[in-house]
């Protein structure tokens, strides 16, 4: 217990200093989003673009850079977070949202749909990519054990189910031509065709995913000190797994039928929380709801800069430069945080 209930362990960021540097950092990673990209704006005439119809970057700003910005920040929110409560939930400092076939479900629902309905849009993917996220979770704990299921067998269990899923979304949209055009951009991951009715449509289930993850730090602490312990708390194992489930379904269900499967920023982000503010799940869930979107948007920037006029997909990005950064920490300590 005494591991969960010391001061975070930041030699230079404490107290009242972390959380105005992760506000500052999340704040000029908004400002570069709506700044940079193929026509780069200066701070001025950004806001000019923010506030006045009658401005001439209006249209890149409301038109492009706005929206990709806010669902930048959604989907990074939500897949930071999940992959906070998924290290929580399994006590694995490799867990991250496909750990449970979350993505993999999500991403093999839409791709069907597509296929057999020509589904396009949040509107009529969200619901098949809950479904998938949800049955795939399902399946995963069962495989895993059910009640008497450990993190190593979740692990494994996850695992198959995600190169299964994956195999069978590549099958698919190599089949079906029509279904490849409709998606090639989503399954690797994208914030280019982002909308402002998008956001809005995606705002309450991220909420509501938020609101209940956040919820769950002080179980999901108990629970990091072991299974007896946190009985001996009083923590009801049941509920918070149920609840842990369906955080991450409603998290990872939203962003990935919003940007497609994106890698990495789950599995990184806790990394990068956990070396700030310690073990305790109470600590670390608020703060990777912040850093989540600082490097989904920070990718999402880079990958705009790197083949101008072009761009290179955020996913791409997020998969080269998080697989880079997490080899860097790993080796750096000789294991994961």
């Amino acid at each position: 217990m005494t591991a969960l209930t010391a001061d975070p362990p930041s030699l230079t960021l404490r107290g009242w200093r972390l959380p105005l540097a992760s506000a500052a950092l999340l704040l000029a990673v908004l400002g570069l989003s709506l700044a940079l990209g193929a026509k780069p704006l200066a701070p001025g005439a950004v806001w000019q673009g923010l506030t006045d119809p009658a401005a001439p970057a209006w249209d890149v700003v409301h038109g492009m850079r706005l929206p990709r910005t806010l669902l930048g920040l959604l989907a990074g929110s939500a897949l930071g977070l999940a992959g906070g409560v998924m290290r929580a939930l399994t006590r694995n400092p490799l867990a991250d949202p496909g750990l449970l076939g979350v993505n993999a479900g999500a991403s093999a629902a839409v791709v069907t749909a597509s296929a057999l309905l020509g589904l396009s849009g949040f509107g009529g993917a969200v619901w098949f990519a809950f479904a998938g996220a949800a049955l795939v979770a399902v399946l995963v704990h069962a495989v895993g054990g059910g009640r008497t299921a450990t993190p190593a067998r979740l692990v494994l269990a996850g695992t198959a189910v995600n190169a299964a899923l994956f195999s069978y979304v590549s099958a698919v949209e190599l089949v079906d031509t029509d279904a490849l055009d409709r998606m090639r951009f989503w399954t690797v991951g994208s914030l280019a065709s982002a909308q402002l009715g998008t956001v809005a449509a995606m705002t309450p289930f991220v909420l509501a995913g938020l609101a209940l993850a956040l919820a769950l730090a002080r179980p999901l602490g108990a629970l990091a000190l072991g299974e007896d312990s946190a009985r001996a708390l009083g923590s009801r194992l049941p509920v918070t797994r149920a609840g842990a489930t369906l955080a991450v379904t409603l998290l990872c269900g939203a962003a990935t039928a919003a940007c497609g499967p994106l890698v990495f920023v789950g599995l990184l982000t806790p990394h990068l929380v956990a070396r700030l503010t310690g073990p305790d799940p109470r600590h670390q869930l608020p703060y990777c709801a912040v850093f989540g979107p600082v490097l989904l948007l920070g990718a999402d920037v880079l990958g705009r800069l790197v083949a101008r006029p072009g761009e290179v997909q955020v996913g791409v990005v997020t998969a080269v430069v998080g697989g880079l950064l997490l080899l860097a920490l790993v080796c750096r300590r000789g294991g994961p945080a």
